[in-house]
C-alpha cells in the first residue's frame, strides 16, 4: 500500500491541498513527542514529517536547531525515532510518515540496515537534506528495495538545466523550498509560489509540496490555493519549545489546536479563492 499516493489522491478528490506538519522526534522528550505525533492526524495533519535529530542541521533556522538540541539533550537516537514510528503504527495505519533530516545519522546506522528497519517500522520515505542527486546512490537503492520514497528538494535556484537531475529517481512528492535560506526565516509570496508550482508541474507528475517560511493559517491558505501540499514546521517546533520552557503539561493539546487552525485554513483555501474570484 502506498500511503502517500492514497493520501494525495484523497485530498485531490476533496478539491484541496494536503497539510504536511513537521515535528522533531524526541522534542522536548520522547514521551511528549510520541503524544504530539499521535495527536496530529486527528488535528488535521494529512502527512507528517518527523525530524531526525542531528547536531548540525545546516538548512534549519533557530527554531528547529533548538528542537534538535532539546531532542538530543533528552537522549534521542535514530533507533528511538524508529521505535516511535512503530508505536504510532499500532494506532494509525494510514497517515503517511516521512523521516526528514541529514545523512550522517543514517550513514552511522548503516544505509541498508536503516532502509530495512525504517520500512519495518512503518515509514513511507525520507527527505535527506544534504544528500544531492549526485550522491543518492549511497542510499536510494536501499530505499527502493524496501518500497520507501526518496523525496527530493527543489529551490528557487533550481533552474531548467538542474531540474531533470533533481527529478531523476524522486518519488512520493517534490518538496519545493519556497525561499532561499534556512527554515523559518522568510515567507514566499503567493504569486511567486504559483509561478514556481506551474513551472515544476510542467516537468513532473509528482505532487508539489511547498514549505519553508509558512507559519500562519493565512500563509498556509495562500500556498494551498496553488500547491498540492503545504508544509509547516518551524512554527510548530517553536510552539513546542515555548510550551516546554513553560513546563506546560498540555503540550500535545496546544500543538493540536495550532495544527487544527492550519488545517482549517488549508482545507478551505481553494473555496475562498473561488469565491473571491
Amino acid at each position: 500500500m502506498d500511503r502517500l499516493a492514497t493520501r494525495f489522491a484523497a485530498c485531490k478528490a476533496q478539491g484541496r491541498a494536503a497539510l504536511v506538519t513537521f515535528v522533531t522526534a524526541g522534542d522536548p522528550d520522547l514521551e511528549t513527542s510520541a503524544a504530539i505525533l499521535a495527536a496530529l492526524p486527528a488535528a488535521g495533519a494529512d502527512i507528517i514529517e518527523i525530524g531526525m535529530p542531528f547536531t548540525d542541521p545546516m538548512a534549519d533556522g533557530p527554531a528547529i536547531q533548538a528542537g534538535n538540541l532539546r531532542s538530543l539533550g533528552s537522549g534521542t537516537r535514530l533507533r528511538d525515532v524508529l521505535a516511535m514510528v512503530r508505536a504510532f503504527r499500532t494506532q494509525d495505519a494510514d497517515t503517511p510518515l516521512i523521516l526528514m533530516g541529514y545523512f550522517n545519522p543514517i550513514l552511522a546506522y548503516g544505509p541498508a540496515r536503516f532502509a530495512a528497519d525504517a520500512a519495518a517500522a512503518g515509514l513511507d520515505g525520507t527527505i535527506v537534506v544534504d544528500l544531492p542527486p549526485e550522491e543518492a546512490a549511497e542510499l536510494a537503492p536501499d530505499l527502493a528495495g524496501h518500497g520507501l520514497h526518496l523525496v527530493r528538494l527543489a529551490t528557487p535556484t533550481t533552474d531548467a538545466a538542474r531540474l531533470p537531475r533533481v527529478l531523476q529517481g524522486a518519488s512520493g512528492f517534490l518538496y519545493y523550498v519556497a525561499v532561499a535560506g534556512i527554515t523559518g526565516a522568510n515567507a514566499a509570496t503567493a504569486t511567486d509560489v504559483a509561478a514556481a508550482v506551474a513551472r515544476l508541474k510542467a516537468s513532473t507528475e509528482l505532487p508539489i509540496a511547498v514549505g519553508f517560511g509558512v507559519r500562519t493559517p493565512d500563509q498556509a491558505a495562500a500556498i494551498a490555493a496553488h500547491a498540492d501540499a503545504v508544509v509547516v514546521g518551524s512554527a510548530i517546533v517553536e510552539a513546542i519549545g515555548a510550551a516546554s520552557a513553560e513546563r506546560a503539561n498540555d503540550i500535545p493539546a496546544r500543538i493540536a489546536a495550532q495544527v487544527g487552525a492550519l488545517a482549517a485554513a488549508v482545507r478551505t483555501a481553494r473555496n475562498s479563492k473561488e469565491q473571491a474570484a
